[in-house]
């Protein structure tokens, strides 16, 4: 198996004694970092509120529901923004790398009162196609012919294809691809009304990665500084191989659209 990556440079072996001294000195800092982490975390839940005043509709496998739905009897509702858009023959590898994580642990958020929701802007059909062959079984729901992709930075409009950059991140920015990822966070009060809470992108979703953080605890770490883009080396979990290989030159390409599929100006969304 070819990783392409650079050699591991080995640091100096101690004795015991100096391993454990050389240790402690590092969980102080591990120490500081989760209490700055803490702190954040509680800076977070203290951003203000926004109400969603638009209506907003999805497609599921039980049939149209509102955003308010989504919550399904809870009051929280987690939303990751999976880059699926109308006519892909798959979903991005590098979503399809955070969604692997979702089934085992949206039975813990359930019993947290949060509800674990993808949604992506692929029509239904092609949504469940896709996830049946991924063998998922969280709750994926379609936002085709709905703006709420584009009022939450994760799908660009026609107009947007055509220059850059683009709006995302709370920036201007080059973005390689109409769909973007995201994640969403609401909260439904006892009278019904719907507030959006929170919003993270790009370098943002991270912590959403439990193979990062496993990745970070070793040697070699996420071995990932001598591609051109860091997530070259990943693939849907159905495509590794014994002869999987890792092109460090190889750029992002956009997930292939089929003949009959609809293009990412298909005009779509809500007028």
């Amino acid at each position: 198996m070819a990783t392409a990556t650079a050699e591991l440079k080995q640091p100096k072996v101690v004795s015991h004694e100096e391993w454990i001294a050389e240790r402690k000195a590092f969980l102080a800092k591990e120490k500081e970092f989760t209490r700055q982490r803490d702190e954040l975390s509680r800076l977070r839940r203290e951003l203000p509120w926004e109400k969603v005043e638009k209506e907003y509709r999805f497609d599921t496998l039980a049939g149209k529901v509102t955003l308010a739905d989504l919550f399904d009897g809870r009051s929280q509702l987690l939303i990751y923004h999976f880059m699926f858009g109308p006519g892909w023959t798959q979903g991005c590898p590098s979503c399809s790398y955070i969604a692997d994580h979702f089934d085992g642990m949206a039975i813990h958020l359930a019993n947290r009162d949060v509800t674990l929701q993808v949604v992506s802007r692929a029509p239904l059909p092609e949504i469940e196609a896709f996830r049946k062959r991924m063998e998922w079984r969280f709750r994926w729901a379609s936002s085709f012919g709905s703006d709420f992709n584009y009022d939450d930075q994760v799908s660009a409009r026609p107009e947007e294809v055509a220059k850059a950059p683009v709006y995302y991140n709370y920036d201007m920015v080059e973005f390689p691809s109409e769909e973007r990822p995201g994640l969403s966070v609401f909260y439904k009060d006892e009278a019904g009304g719907v507030y959006h809470t929170y919003s993270t992108y790009a370098r943002g979703l991270d912590i959403l990665l439990g193979a990062y953080n496993f990745l970070d605890l070793v040697p070699k770490g996420r071995d990932e500084s001598g591609l051109k883009h860091s997530m070259a080396w990943v693939r849907h979990h159905d495509k590794y191989t014994e002869g999987y290989f890792v092109d460090p030159t190889a750029a992002w390409e956009h997930p292939k659209v089929a003949a009959t599929g609809h293009s990412c100006c298909s005009g779509d969304h809500a007028k």
